[in-house]
């Protein structure tokens, strides 16, 4: 059995379940909160970082979202999301970056730092500052989540992918913590409410952040 160390309002977490649950790998959720520094949890992931995905049968501990979701891909034939010609799983993997590396830090980390661990953590009000450039640059990334949405019929191209997933993964939490205006994107939004009909994704629009609640419209597939 699959064990996943993981947050409810993690990204990479959350592009790991999805992944797991297109390719329809089984696991069961380890509730951990990465900034309480756990002995048993530095000791499977010195970086104290989620996901970590433990399989203790095989004796396998699985630590990062690439890492682990490169693993299934070459393990786990059903549902590929790295596929394609060789230019397109390159575009696939281009994507993944922007979201993984660029979109969360400067909306998703900033948004978590804000309304996540100012509230749980160090009791701090957030900085208005700080959500205001947060939201301008995820409308900035939704333009061109419009833009790709424009030309293909995914992020990557003809089918759903790990891109996918992974851009989905990011703006489900930022959406949960009030960063996404959806009024000016319609494309990006239609997107989105096909992958938040995917029965991958249902359980992650049930669940809650401890006293963090999301807006009205996030667990709404149609909105």
């Amino acid at each position: 059995m699959w064990y996943l160390y993981q947050f409810p309002i993690c990204p990479f977490s959350r592009k790991v379940r999805l992944l797991l649950s297109e390719k329809g790998v089984g696991y069961e959720l380890v509730r951990e909160n990465p900034w309480e520094h756990r002995e048993e949890f530095q000791m499977l992931n010195p970086a104290l970082r989620t996901p970590v995905l433990t399989n203790p049968e095989r004796g396998l501990v699985l630590v990062d979202s690439r890492a682990i979701a490169e693993y299934f891909e070459e393990t786990v034939d059903k549902a590929p999301m790295i596929n394609g010609t060789a230019a397109n799983r390159a575009e696939i993997r281009r994507l993944i970056a922007l979201f993984d590396e660029n979109f969360y830090a400067g909306v998703t980390g900033p948004l978590l730092d804000e309304r996540m661990k100012k509230r749980l953590i160090t009791r701090q009000p957030p900085d208005a500052r700080t959500l205001r450039e947060t939201i301008r640059l995820a409308n900035d990334y939704l333009d061109y989540v419009d833009f790709l949405i424009d030309n293909r019929p995914w992020l990557a191209g003809a089918t759903v992918s790990l891109a996918d997933l992974a851009a989905a993964a990011q703006i489900s939490v930022a959406d949960y913590l009030g960063g996404i205006d959806w009024s000016q994107h319609e494309q990006a939004r239609g997107w989105y409410s096909a992958l938040k009909s995917r029965p991958s994704f249902r359980p992650l629009l049930t669940e809650r952040m401890d006293v963090i609640k999301p807006p009205e419209h996030y667990g709404d597939v149609n909105a």
